[in-house]
C-alpha cells in the first residue's frame, strides 16, 4: 500500500482540467451603439425624450452645413464656373453681338476719381441677314441712282418748280427707305439665330490663326527638334481648337441664360445639351492643355474667354 501524503486540507477544492472552456452565452439585448446617422424613429424618439441632447445635434448640424457653404463659395470664387467660367469684355459682348460700345459689368476710375465704363470690343461692320456696313451703303448709292428722276436734256421745255419738288420727294423716299433698311438690317432687332451667325464671324476673326499667327509666337520646341514649318492659310481660320472652345463657349452662354431662366429647370432638352457642350469643351480644353500649356497662344485664349480650371479639370454636374 503506497504511503499517505499529508498536505493542507484546503488543496483539495482545487481541480485541474485542460479542457477548453465552455463559451459563454451571448447576451440578447446589445448594448446600445452610438451610429453615425440614426433613423426616422431614433430621431423621433431622441426629439422627445431629450429635446437638450436634440438642440445641441441640430446646432452642430446648422455649424456644419453653414462652415461646407463657406467652403463651396471660397472654392467657386477661386476657381470660377465650370460654365460661365470668368465674364471678360469679349465674353459680355458676345450677348449683343458686338454692338454694344461699352461695358454694364467692368469699371475704371479716371483721373478725376470718377467710375467710368471699360469700352468693349465692338464690331460694327456686321449687321443682320449676313450683310455688312459696307454692302449695304453700296446697295443704298446704287439704288438712290437707279430711283433718281431724269433730267431732261431740253432745258427749255423743264418746269423747274415741278422738278425741284420731284428731287425733293425723292429725297424724303430715299431717306425713309435708308431708316427702313438700318432698322432692318440692325443687330439690335435680330434674333438668337442671327446674333449666332455674327458670332462665330467674331470668334473666328478674334482667336482664328490666320490673325493671332501674326503677333503671337508658336510654342518653342525641345532642343534637337527642327522647327516646324509655317504653312500659308488658304482662308478663315475655323478648325484650331480655340475657334472651336470659343464657338462652344458662345453656345453655351446662350444655353446657360436659358437654363437658369424662370422657366429653365423644366427644359430638360437643353439641360442635356448644355451638358453635352460643356463636356465637349472639356475634352478640347484637355488637348489645347496638353499641346499648348504655358504658349503665348493658350494665355491669349484664356484671358479672351475667361476660362478656369473649373471648365477643364474638375467634374461638371448640372
Amino acid at each position: 500500500m503506497p504511503p499517505r501524503i499529508s498536505c493542507p486540507q484546503g488543496l483539495s477544492v482545487f481541480s485541474l482540467c485542460i479542457r477548453p472552456a465552455a463559451a459563454r452565452p451571448i447576451p440578447t439585448l446589445q448594448p446600445l451603439v452610438q451610429k453615425a446617422s440614426l433613423s426616422q424613429e431614433e430621431k423621433k424618439k431622441l426629439r422627445k425624450q431629450q429635446p437638450y441632447k436634440w438642440a445641441q445635434i441640430q446646432a452642430r448640424k446648422a455649424v456644419k452645413v453653414e462652415r461646407q457653404e463657406e467652403i463651396k463659395k471660397a472654392r467657386v470664387a477661386s476657381l470660377g464656373s465650370p460654365i460661365h467660367g470668368i465674364t471678360t469684355p469679349f465674353i459680355e459682348s458676345l450677348d449683343s453681338a458686338g454692338q454694344e460700345p461699352v461695358s454694364k459689368l467692368f469699371f475704371k476710375t479716371n483721373e478725376n476719381g470718377e467710375r467710368e465704363p471699360v469700352p468693349l470690343p465692338t464690331t460694327p461692320g456686321l449687321l443682320n441677314h449676313h450683310l455688312t456696313k459696307q454692302e449695304l451703303d453700296e446697295a443704298l448709292s446704287m439704288a438712290y441712282q437707279l430711283s433718281k428722276p431724269i433730267e431732261n436734256t431740253n432745258r427749255n421745255l423743264v418746269d423747274a418748280v415741278k422738278e425741284a419738288q420731284e428731287q425733293k420727294r425723292h429725297e424724303e423716299r430715299h431717306q425713309r427707305a435708308t431708316i427702313a433698311l438700318e432698322r432692318i438690317t440692325s443687330l439690335d432687332n435680330a434674333n438668337a439665330k442671327s446674333r449666332k451667325i455674327v458670332n462665330i464671324r467674331r470668334c473666328v476673326e478674334t482667336l482664328g490663326r490666320h490673325n493671332t499667327d501674326n503677333f503671337l509666337r508658336p510654342k518653342p520646341r525641345a532642343p534637337g527638334l527642327p522647327e516646324r514649318e509655317v504653312l500659308q492659310r488658304g482662308g478663315p481660320d475655323t478648325g484650331s481648337s480655340e475657334v472651336q472652345i470659343a464657338l462652344l463657349t458662345a453656345k453655351i452662354r446662350v444655353l446657360a441664360k436659358i437654363f437658369e431662366g424662370p422657366y429653365g429647370h423644366k427644359d430638360k432638352h437643353n439641360r442635356r445639351n448644355l451638358r453635352l457642350l460643356l463636356h465637349r469643351r472639356q475634352k478640347l480644353l484637355k488637348y489645347m492643355e496638353r499641346k499648348e500649356r504655358g504658349s503665348e497662344r493658350w494665355q491669349n485664349m484664356i484671358q479672351t474667354l475667361g476660362l478656369t480650371e473649373a471648365t477643364w479639370k474638375n467634374q461638371i454636374d448640372l
